[in-house]
């Protein structure tokens, strides 16, 4: 329960301090989907702070496929009376007896161990989902909608392209299962974008890249990062199955959450933003290098695979182009945290989480 997390309860003090219009969800009622995520979860944990410290009065209308996870992310807050929890499925009509101000559509199946063994599921909350929960907004007089797309939508870009911005878009096989994940986001932008031309919805989307956080499950959760935090916390070496030269963009969660507050109330109607930490554009090795140094104590070793057993699709194009988040920047908003400081957060809140066992 995040209320027992010093980590989590700093990461929400400080984010408050930032320079976010945060009145504008005072007195207001939120849909939430998705509440149980990893980056979902953390808003509904702002969203509580201003409750509970700032009396914003706000109303939370969760979504969710698990009682028993959501009550283990929000202990004792489940029973608040601002906190209404809706298991409906995303995918058929939804129905709610509550006027609705805000709706944030964070329910997404992002692990790519997902996208082989069960597409479909994958596809459906993106495309279906996204379709019910703008017919949702259609009947209540909305301020904001924010939908959780990804970095993945472009693609594969022009290795000639150096700088990817919200303009930008490579080209993606529609005929191989592992872009099941961003030909739907990219259908859910576009779905987004036709209600707000022609029914004046107004979308906002936020393209999130590479963000990790205390709220990661590094036992289920398979990209690298959440399998490195999970080496170091458990006193593994940490192994590569590549040539470890693939670059990301990593975003600390609460940098994260901090713009996807922003754009969903200062950003503009009918556009899109890049969610990411330009400045940590690193590689994997880069980043195990750096989680192993951290940690000198613990005497980890960052084990490569031999050059004969890394195969054609495991060697990355280290060309691709840098996601740039200067349109996000323009509204405001800075990281505060680098990769350093924001995986140390991280691991340190995880740790605590396990001598706890909550």
């Amino acid at each position: 329960m995040f209320l027992h997390n010093h980590v989590i309860c700093e990461d929400l003090a400080e984010l408050y301090q930032r320079k976010i219009k945060w009145e504008k969800l005072m007195g207001k009622t939120i849909l939430i989907t998705g509440a149980n995520g990893m980056i979902a979860s953390y808003m509904v944990f702002m969203c509580i702070y201003l409750n509970e410290n700032q009396h914003y009065n706000i109303k939370l209308i969760l979504n969710i496929r698990s009682y028993e996870k959501i009550r283990k992310r929000l202990g004792k807050y489940i029973d608040k009376d601002y906190i209404k929890l809706c298991e409906q499925d995303i995918n058929k009509a939804i129905i709610l007896e509550e006027d609705i101000n805000f709706i944030i559509h964070g329910a997404s199946l992002a692990s790519s161990q997902y996208y082989d063994s069960i597409p479909i599921e994958v596809i459906l909350p993106n495309v279906c989902g996204t379709i019910q929960l703008l017919k949702l907004a259609e009947k209540n007089n909305l301020e904001g909608f924010l939908m959780f797309s990804s970095g993945e939508i472009y693609g594969k870009v022009d290795s000639a392209v150096p700088v990817i911005t919200e303009e930008s878009m490579g080209t993606s096989n529609t005929l191989d299962l592992k872009n099941c994940y961003c030909e739907s986001k990219r259908m859910a932008e576009m779905l987004c974008y036709a209600w707000f031309r022609q029914k004046e919805i107004p979308v906002k989307l936020a393209r999130i890249c590479h963000t990790y956080g205390p709220t990661m499950d590094i036992v289920n959760d398979k990209r690298v990062f959440a399998s490195f935090v999970h080496n170091i916390v458990n006193n593994h070496n940490i192994v590569l199955n590549s040539d470890g030269s693939a670059r990301r963009p990593f975003c600390y969660i609460a940098d994260a959450v901090a713009g996807l507050f922003q754009i969903l109330l200062e950003g503009i109607a009918g556009e899109a933003y890049n969610m990411c930490n330009s400045d940590e554009h690193l590689s994997i090795l880069e980043l195990a290098q750096i989680l192993v140094d951290m940690y000198p104590q613990k005497n980890l070793q960052i084990e490569l695979p031999q050059k004969n057993q890394i195969t054609s699709s495991q060697r990355q194009n280290e060309s691709q182009g840098i996601v740039t988040n200067e349109k996000l920047k323009r509204l405001g908003w800075n990281c505060k945290y680098n990769t350093r400081s924001g995986f140390y957060r991280t691991i340190e809140s995880i740790q605590q989480q396990q001598e706890l066992k909550i």
